[in-house]
């Protein structure tokens, strides 16, 4: 086994944990159809992992109108606190900690997917280049519908109810999802920003829906349990900024006022290339959070041991590995082959290529 620091316990705020690897939030598209709920095949997928020192779960939508894909699960309704709940026994149950992803996807959505066939939402009525999954095909995203400043006030109001429904299901903490192109990295980004009210043109307003937004839930969990995921310099969802370092400096400067658990950073594109555009400054941005700190994109064993080593951050998120590999943090501990991801297993179905991948452990039985 591994002495590297890696290994060791640390504390995300509120929330102890027995080591620094975070299974990140992983969209797999099998909540329930008819509910959007988790059952008991969640529960075992989770429970499997529970060796991790923090697990998030994949992106839960706090209403109907947060929906952006086919069988995501959500985190509104009894149903889904009840699935909800059943994962976080079978976690606990194995000593492991876990937080929800709280998502409102804006306008990365279609009207397939909405209420009442309605358009989807986002802060300005411009179209993203992206795609949506409708339980068919992936469509392409329609222009949104503009929000208007009475219909923000709600969408915090269901953020907040997806934070108490949280608590209800058990988890030990939320992450707050302000990444990846989604409604509130919409809000703040001048690319698709355009509002002309205080929710628009500078930093400071852009930013003042996920500051409604942080007060709301940190109000029902206390700040030491809920985290934020940012993607400082990752284009997804075809979202944009003039001045990316500029826009989320300020953003970890606003976060510092709420002494989170952590600060979630997507390191360059999500699920892409690690570049920093000109001008950006990862390091910087950690180094502005007054707390602990985790790193996500395409680590790998050496680079996780060696960027906690040097104290560039705390905690660890590992992806994809964790899909194939259950016992991640035992193979990162003996430096260990990992299982061979299956990606047309990634989205929908059921246990194949979701609970079926072995452990070492089961590997070498197998093998004898």
């Amino acid at each position: 086994m591994s002495d590297a620091k890696l290994f060791t316990p640390a504390r995300a705020g509120a929330i102890e944990l027995k080591n620094r690897v975070v299974m990140a939030p992983l969209t797999r598209n099998r909540a329930r159809a008819e509910d959007d709920a988790p059952f008991e095949l969640h529960a075992e997928y989770y429970g499997q992992r529970a060796d991790a020192g923090l697990i998030i779960t994949e992106a839960s939508q706090i209403s109907p109108q947060g929906k952006g894909y086919a069988w995501t699960p959500g985190i509104y309704s009894d149903a889904q606190i009840e699935g909800w709940k059943k994962v976080t026994d079978a976690v606990h149950d194995k000593g492991g900690r876990i937080v929800i992803q709280l998502w409102h996807v804006g306008r990365i959505s279609h009207p397939v997917l909405q209420p009442e066939g309605q358009d989807p939402v986002a802060p300005s009525a411009i179209a993203a280049n992206s795609k949506s999954f409708d339980g068919t095909q992936f469509v392409d995203t329609p222009t949104p519908r503009a929000l208007s400043v009475e219909e923000i006030p709600g969408i915090v109001a269901d953020y907040r109810k997806a934070a108490e429904n949280a608590r209800k299901a058990g988890f030990d903490g939320i992450e707050v999802h302000a990444a990846n192109g989604y409604l509130i990295d919409q809000f703040l980004r001048d690319g698709s920003n355009k509002r002309e009210d205080h929710y628009g043109g500078s930093v400071e307003n852009r930013a003042r829906f996920l500051k409604e937004v942080m007060d709301a839930v940190v109000d029902v969990w206390g700040a030491g349990r809920v985290g934020v995921r940012l993607s400082p310099f990752s284009s997804a969802n075809d979202i944009v900024d003039s001045s990316p370092q500029e826009t989320f400096s300020h953003v970890v400067n606003l976060l510092n006022g709420y002494d989170l658990a952590y600060l979630h950073l997507v390191e360059g594109q999500t699920g892409g290339p690690r570049d920093i555009p000109e001008g950006g400054d990862l390091a910087a941005l950690y180094a502005l959070f007054d707390g602990t700190t985790m790193g996500n994109n395409g680590y790998d064993r050496q680079t996780a041991i060696d960027a906690v080593h040097n104290e560039a951050i705390d905690l660890v998120a590992f992806g994809r590995p964790f899909i194939s590999n259950p016992d991640l943090v035992d193979r990162l501990a003996k430096d260990a082959e990992w299982n061979e991801l299956d990606p047309d297993t990634l989205y929908g179905g059921g246990t194949k290529g979701y609970t079926d991948y072995p452990t070492l452990g089961q590997s070498q039985v197998a093998a004898e």
